[in-house]
Parts: C-alpha cells; structure tokens; sequence
C-alpha cells in the first residue's frame, strides 16, 4: 500500500532564492515614478525627450486656445538651460482642490493624472491633446526648478518647486488685473545630462500649431543672453516681447489653417493640381480637418494630427484617410474609362506618390498609444476621416475636372513604375539568388558573419579602394569602392535606380532588399561607413549616397548604422615625430610648438625651417631648439594614403572619428533634400546665395 506523501509548504524565496514577501514590494508615491523611469513618461532623456517637456508645458497653453480661452502666447528661452512659458488664458484655479485639500494649482503640479481634461461637458475642455493629465507635473518633477505663476481673479499667485516638490505653499503675492498662465522650468541635468535647447525645433514645432489653431498668435524669444537688468516689470505675462530688439524672436500667427500649412510644405515643390482640396466637418462627435495637393514628386508627405498633436506614427485617423483616398480614386478612375482593366487598380502606394497631406482630427475622449502620444488609437477616427474625407474629395474630382485628370495621370504613372520597379527589382534578386546570392564583384567582404561587428566602408574611387582593401583588417571590415558619382535618387524609382551599377552593388551587398520588400532584419553590417575625400566632389558624392539611404532606406538611418569617416587633412612629419591634423586649427596647434606664428602661411604645402636665427626655448630643465624642419603633407584625396595611414586614422577603431548620422528634425531634412537634390533651381539659388559665407572652399 502506498504512503501517502506529505506536501510542504513553498519556501519563502524569490526566483534568486533570497526572501521575498510584502516587503519586497516597493510603492512609489507622488511624482517619485517619474523620477524613476522618466522614459515611460517622454520617451527619452536625450534631446528629444528634453524638448518634450517644452510641448508638454506648450500643450496645455495651446489647450486653453483651442477652448476658445487664450489667443496669445510666448515661449522664451532663458539663461542657465530655463524655458519660460506664458498664455493670456484663464489661469490655472487657485483655490482649495476638494479632494487633495491643497490649491488646485498645486494638485495640478505636484499630482499625476490631475488637470481639467478628464470631466464631461461641464469641465474645463472640450477638446484637448494632455489627456493623459501628467504634462505639467512631469515637466515639474524632471525640473530642477519650476516655478508657476497665475494671474487670476484679480491676483497674482505663485509656487515654486525643485524636482517636484513644492517649496512652499501657494500665495498671492500682488494684485493682478491680468489672466493667464507662466511657467518656467530648467530641467533637471541629473535626469538629461548636458541641457542644450535647440532653437530651430521648437520654431518648426511652433510654426505647425500655429496653423492648426486659427487666430492663435505664438511668439518664440531666445533671451538666452538675458541680464536681467533692463527694469521692466515682470508683472506682464509678455513683458519679454518689450525688451530691446536684441533678442532672435519669431512671431507666428495664421487665418489660412491646414491650406496655409500644405502651401508652406509645397514651398519647393511643383504642383500637379491647381486646386488645393479642402474639408472640415464633424461626424459622430469627431471633428475631421484635412487639406492635400499633390506635386510633381515621387515621394508622399503626409502629416497626421490628433487633438494638435503630431501623431509621428500615424494611427486610425491615417489608416482612414488612406483607405478613403486608394478607394475614391479607384472608384473615379474606373467611372470614367481612365484606366484599362489588364492594368488593375491603385494600390495604396499609387496614390500616396506626389502626395502633401495633412490630417487633424479632434475627439473629446481621444486615446493614444503610448504616453508621448506618437500613434493615434481611438477607432472612431477611422471611420469618421473615412467617411468624411471620402465623400469630400469624390465631390471635389467631380467639380474640378482637370484636377481630377492631372491626379489621376499621376496615380497611373505611379502604377505603370510600381510595375516596372517590381520586374526590375525581382530581376535583381532573382539573378542573385540563381547565382547563390552572389556579392558585388567589387565588394572586398569581411570574414565574419555577424552583422552586430561588421563594418562596410563605401569608397570614394578605385584608388582608395584599393588603399583601404590592403589596410582594413579583414575579419570584420568590408570595402566596395563606387566610381564616380552615384545617380541622384532624389527624384529616380527604383528600376531606373537598379539600372544603375553602383546602386545595384550597394543594394545587393547591403542584403536589405529594397522597397515593399525592405527587410532591416537581413542588413549584413551594423556600422555603414561613408569615406570620400574631403573636397568638393567627396561632399557631392555623400550628399548623393545620404539621399539614397534617406529616401529608401530611412530605416537604416533611424536605427543609427550610418556613419561618416572623417579622415585628416594634414601629416605633419617633425624629425621622427608624425602628427595629423584633422582640421586646420589641429594643424596650427601642432606646428605652433615649434614654428613662429609668421612662418605658419610660408609652411602651407613645403619643407621649411623656422626663419631667422634659431631661438632656444626654456621648458622645465630642458632647452629646445625651434630649427627643427617641419614637413606638412596635405591629403586632397583618401587615395593619396598609403594602406597603413589609412588604418591608422580613418579605419583603426582604436583612433579614428566617426560622425553618426541621425535625423532630428524629419521634415526639416526632407526640405533640405528638396531644395538640394531636387530639379527645381532657384530654391536651390537662394539656399546657396544664403549660406554662402558659411561655405569652407578648399582651392
């Protein structure tokens, strides 16, 4: 008969077997999780992250405009890394908050999930994009100090904080006969690390609200130089737009909206419609705002906004609007006999070719995916923009013909390229797959396999190649040389762009695939190095290489493998000592230690000696002579460097400089590859006649 076994009780031990019970289980209180994992709440402690405290605190300003409460605004960047921002709206409440028994104000700083955008129809918004209700008190916690002042009811109140505490409590400090809100922060460098606020971002983001608001007047100072000491009282929400004009300031204010803003988008562009489309209406309590144009380009534009928050990732109210837009053209296109049947239908790539488009709908209950609000979730988005916009634009094709026919056409040369570039690109591919997935020819590979340590080194002509092949170690750097300059992909598909040899090598050694068919997963090196020589065709060649990933391997960019090699100008050779010098301030430097400042120009390109009599210089218990001969070899190409100096200061991980390439601002990029590789010349006219001072020549 068997016995019965006895169960034991569980020992008390956590998966590492150390004790663990209640006590284990920590419970953050107030803004202390912010503190934490300030991730969850912007995204990231890099830059991107440190100017999303400014749209947090922007945000809310903005919120009391859309409510029809505030029409001024002014953002100004102060000394010691601290933002300042001012609305004329209602001011935040001030007085006792029923449940936390603290002002409202404090509640609203110091508290998670606390604001005026949570209530039903009787509260404080309508339509707002903080839904999440932790703006300001994030902001507030990741601050090392924050200070909030409130113009309301005939006062004026204030409350500092310092990492999210309050400093006091909140008091009225003087009578006011103002309304609005000011804040002014300076974010924490515990939390972010070096602080530098860019100017130009907050301005392009700026300049997009702007639009989206009608009437809403925003005023952008940088009195980062600010003394402090001009007497002007600090009582007026925009007393900084008093201050003497010696500030860079922007003032943005718009009546044209979303068709102002498509026209600022197509600023470089060559329309193929006359007619910018246009509709707003509401459905279903979902406010549905969109203006298009389609120019002559093979590249689509397309800017979705929620509740005036640019949805980066796109979401429902996108999904509907492209759904909309593939079916209406179909259906019109098929009405009208302006297809044959043996070509199909549009794709929804067809359609979005050319395309400048920008989406803004506003829900009262709204949700986001994620808590930087990067992706729009609410459903009733999608069918709401469907809807709305698919009725609007089929009514539009209809009442302007020739718009509708210039579309169209667009659209079908889209289609006939798609195919095109299909049998080209499968071409491609299929031929290398009947050779066994055979690499360029000119490609010298690495012998590992692991894409995580191998690097590819694209080089600037056969000669450097060739230096670099012999220098490079050979376990984990790859070398394809590319012979002149690449084709400009900038307004090229992708048959006439695989019809290309360089940029056919390029895609097959990448292992990528291109197009629908583009695979980030199969890249066969995680560092892609781009050398050319450093004078004026080297930086064309770049220009034209960085274009090709741009617009066709974005991914490749945004993962970070893109690098640019930065090899030395100069091989200053003294006696036995060999120095390089990367720039011609190294170069001075490094000569300087033993040549006077007035033979620096005669030593350019030639062997010299130190002028005049030989000086003798005291340093410690040493005496120097400044006669020794000094040799300076200027590089003009990368081919010019025997094998073993080229590993030494632009392939040795050890010693070389690499610059990353990486996109902050994407639409700021898109401009720029616009205006610089685009076919239209005289934006291309007037960026060089703009920033031709800036322009390093080499001659």
């Amino acid at each position: 008969m068997a016995k019965e076994s006895k169960q034991k009780s569980p020992p008390k031990t956590g998966g590492n077997g150390h004790h663990y019970d209640a006590s284990d289980i920590s419970v953050l209180e107030g803004l202390e999780p912010v503190r934490r994992r300030p991730g969850m709440y912007i995204g990231t402690t890099g830059p991107e992250g440190l100017h999303h405290l400014v749209w947090e605190i922007f945000d809310n300003s903005r919120d009391e405009a859309m409510g029809g409460f505030c029409d001024d605004i002014e953002i100004v960047m102060l000394p010691g890394n601290r933002i300042r921002v001012a609305d004329n709206g209602r001011g935040i409440p001030v007085d006792t908050h029923k449940k936390t028994k603290v002002s409202a104000l404090e509640t609203v700083m110091t508290t998670l999930h606390a604001g005026g955008k949570f209530g039903g129809e009787d509260s404080g918004y309508k339509v707002s994009g903080g839904l999440h209700g932790v703006g300001a008190s994030v902001v507030n916690a990741l601050s090392i100090y924050c200070k909030a002042e409130v113009h309301r009811d005939g006062g004026k109140y204030l409350q500092e904080y310092s990492q999210g505490k309050k400093k006091s409590a909140v008091k009225k400090v003087s009578s006011s006969k103002l309304h609005g809100t000011i804040i002014t922060f300076e974010p924490d460098e515990e939390v972010f690390g070096k602080i530098l606020f860019d100017l130009n971002t907050i301005v392009n983001h700026v300049r997009q609200q702007a639009y989206l608001v009608k009437g809403l007047k925003i005023s952008i100072i940088d009195a980062r130089e600010f003394d402090g000491k001009k007497g002007l009282n600090e009582e007026d929400v925009f007393y900084f737009r008093e201050l003497d004009k010696e500030f860079p300031s922007t003032t943005f204010y718009f009546e044209g909206g979303l068709i102002s803003l498509v026209k600022y988008y197509n600023k470089f562009q060559k329309p193929v419609q006359d007619h910018i489309f246009y509709i707003e209406k509401e459905l279903d309590g979902v406010n549905v705002e969109i203006a298009l144009q389609y120019v002559d380009d093979i590249v689509d534009r397309i800017f979705p906004f929620a509740n005036n928050i640019y949805t980066e990732g796109g979401g429902t109210h996108v999904t509907g609007f492209k759904t909309a837009l593939t079916r209406t053209l179909n259906t019109y296109c098929k009405k009208n006999e302006m297809m044959k049947e043996s070509e199909g239908g549009f794709t929804g790539e067809d359609v979005l070719e050319g395309l400048t488009a920008v989406i803004s709908v506003k829900l009262r209950e709204i949700q986001f995916e994620g808590q930087t609000k990067g992706k729009l979730g609410s459903m009733e988005a999608q069918g709401a923009v469907a809807t709305v916009f698919g009725e609007a634009f089929a009514s539009f094709l209809e009442e302007n013909p020739d718009d509708a026919k210039a579309i169209i056409n667009k659209s079908i040369l889209a289609l006939k390229a798609r195919k095109a570039a299909k049998a080209a690109k499968d071409s491609v591919l299929r031929k290398g797959a009947l050779e066994g997935m055979t690499l360029p020819g000119k490609l010298a590979d690495c012998q590992s396999k692991s894409a995580e340590e191998s690097e590819l080194f694209l080089v600037e002509g056969d000669s450097a190649g060739g230096s670099a092949k012999q220098g490079r170690d050979r376990r984990t750097q790859a070398i394809l040389p590319l012979r002149g300059k690449i084709l400009n992909v900038e307004r090229a598909r992708i048959d006439k762009m695989l019809a290309s040899k360089e940029v056919k090598s390029l895609v097959i050694a990448l292992g990528t695939s291109i197009g629908d068919t583009f695979d980030l997963e199969k890249i066969r090196y995680h560092k892609i190095i781009i050398a050319t020589d450093a004078d004026v065709d080297g930086s064309h060649i770049r220009t034209l290489l960085l274009t090709l990933f741009y617009r066709y391997f974005r991914a490749i960019i945004d993962t970070g493998y893109i690098y640019i090699a930065q090899p030395p100008l100069y091989k200053i050779k003294r006696g036995k000592e060999i120095s390089y010098a990367y720039t011609d301030d190294e170069k001075i430097k490094i000569i300087g230690k033993g040549v006077d400042v007035s033979d620096i120009q005669e030593i350019e390109t030639t062997d010299v000696e130190s002028s005049g009599e030989a000086k003798e210089e005291e340093e410690g218990t040493e005496t120097k002579s400044r006669s020794t001969k000094v040799h300076i070899q200027r590089f003009k190409g990368l081919g010019e460097m025997n094998p073993e100096e080229l590993w030494e200061t632009t392939m040795d991980p050890a010693n070389r400089v690499l610059k990353k390439v990486n996109i902050n601002d994407a639409e700021e990029a898109n401009k720029i590859f616009d205006i610089l590789m685009g076919s239209e010349v005289p934006p291309r006219k007037s960026f060089i006649q703009s920033n031709a001072k800036l322009a390093e020549i080499d001659i």
